[in-house]
């Protein structure tokens, strides 16, 4: 294959080298994630971490793990830089997002450093595309600490639980109100919009419910403008966890699952629009 004949020598240049024989499972992961046109990649021995944050309210994070690329070489500790997502994804899918039968878009990233564009080979069909995207000085991120020893509460459920609350729900509110409780109503989604007041309940025992920890009441709104772009990752995945902290910060961690039974994770951090105490 043309793009596993590039030169040892020139790949020892590299603070990054990554493969992947299907670049879909890459763009679908960050479009699940594009909601602004520039993100912040970080690579490390682990894999490659894409952030994207808008207006400090909200940050969504695209986690693909080493082992779900065939190649995966970092140089440095952390290799950071920032690029914007959008041409990254129309350079992706530069054959088109939906291939033939039997055919996969191959792809080879590069990435010099600091200064450097980062280089993609792509090969389909015997036809190798070679793309550079200019990088940039990377930004501040928030940093939202969500660590396990500050979760309050902490509920699983299969993602078509939530994909049925968001469909079902009025999305003409403003925000939606998010209950968590060990007792009634235990997990209850509320919207207000301009029919009026809505509420959809989920017991512990649900059969949609796989895990549910809850170790107190809380109540929080959050902008539906900012849950919104998380509903991408949704659509893909298979399982979703749901965790609040004590100042009501909400984690929507989304399991998605590639064609191939890889697991990869989206998460969104959004913080709460005002605090309600019933």
């Amino acid at each position: 294959m043309p793009l596993s004949a590039q030169p040892a020598s020139s790949a020892e240049q590299y603070v990054l080298s990554a493969s992947l024989d299907n670049a879909r499972h890459l763009s679908s992961l960050l479009r699940a994630v594009h909601f602004q046109d520039h993100a912040t990649c970080f690579a490390t021995a682990n894999g490659l971490r894409v952030t994207v944050e808008d207006a400090k309210c909200i940050q969504a994070n695209a986690f693909i793990q080493a082992e779900i690329f065939q190649e995966f070489a970092v140089q440095e500790q952390t290799v950071t830089f920032r690029i914007n997502l959008a041409v990254l994804l129309d350079c992706l899918t530069i054959f088109g997002t939906s291939s033939l039968p039997g055919t996969s878009t191959a792809l080879k990233m590069c990435y010099r450093g600091y200064g450097y564009p980062l280089m993609l080979f792509l090969e389909e069909g015997g036809v190798v595309t070679v793309c550079k995207i200019n990088t940039q000085e990377p930004e501040d991120l928030l940093d939202f600490n969500f660590c396990s020893t500050k979760v309050v509460n902490k509920i699983i459920l299969q993602s078509e639980g939530l994909r049925k609350a968001f469909a079902e729900l009025d999305m003409t509110s403003e925000v939606m109100q998010i209950t968590m409780s060990p007792d009634k109503p235990y997990f209850r989604l509320s919207t207000f919009g301009n029919a009026g007041s809505a509420h959809l309940d989920y017991s512990k025992d649900s059969d949609l419910i796989e895990v549910f920890h809850c170790n107190q009441t809380q109540t929080n709104r959050y902008k539906i403008s900012l849950l919104k772009p998380s509903t991408k990752a949704l659509a893909l995945s298979c399982k979703v966890s749901i965790r609040t902290d004590a100042q009501g910060f909400l984690s929507l961690q989304y399991m998605i699952r590639n064609e191939d039974g890889q697991i990869c994770f989206v998460e969104y951090y959004c913080c709460p629009d005002e605090n309600i105490t019933e």
